[in-house]
């Protein structure tokens, strides 16, 4: 019984939730997430780099904006993290969804599962690096059909484009340094 009352007891939280950011914090992260998503964004519709039908801009990168501009001093937000729980995911989601095509759902858990081990094995946690894996392999024909090349364009080039965003507007900032490591 005390196992079970401990257990339940855990549910309860226990902390109080943490305070708002300051008002200077949130214009940051503002400008930051505003400015990293519509550069990927436009980059992606140059019709010269005829990216327009890579599907540039992924939903993984929204949950990468929150963390490298809105929470920049997080271990999740490092160029270390954000480029390599990216391209490693990339790598595995594609994988999976090769080697596994038969069965959308095994893959997809996999794909998810698996990189997040990689990343916690290289050191490179980056929690939307578990979208990008599931989004390569639940993204449809039209990813399935880049192949590796999702791992290069949309995933490596605008992570690194969102890095130079956050590497130029965190700094503005005379609050904040960004990155807090590289490597």
């Amino acid at each position: 019984m005390t196992f079970l009352h401990n257990y339940i007891n855990k549910m309860r939280g226990g902390k109080r939730c943490p305070a708002r950011a300051p008002w200077h914090e949130i214009f940051w992260s503002a400008v930051g997430s505003f400015l990293g998503i519509l550069t990927v964004y436009a980059l992606g519709h140059l019709h010269e780099l005829r990216l327009e039908d890579s599907l540039f801009l992924v939903g993984s990168f929204g949950a990468s904006a929150v963390l490298i501009y809105g929470i920049p001093n997080s271990p999740y937000a490092q160029p270390r993290s954000l480029l390599g729980g990216h391209i490693i995911s990339a790598i595995i989601g594609v994988s999976c969804v090769t080697i596994i095509s038969s069965y959308p759902a095994i893959a997809a858990a996999l794909a998810v599962s698996l990189s997040l081990v990689a990343m916690h094995m290289t050191r490179t946690v980056h929690p939307p690096g578990g979208a990008t894996a599931l989004i390569a392999v639940v993204g449809g024909e039209s990813i399935h059909s880049m192949g590796y090349w999702f791992v290069l364009t949309p995933i490596a080039l605008g992570a690194g484009l969102m890095l130079v965003i956050a590497v130029l507007v965190n700094n503005l900032s005379p609050h904040r340094r960004y990155p807090q490591y590289w490597w």
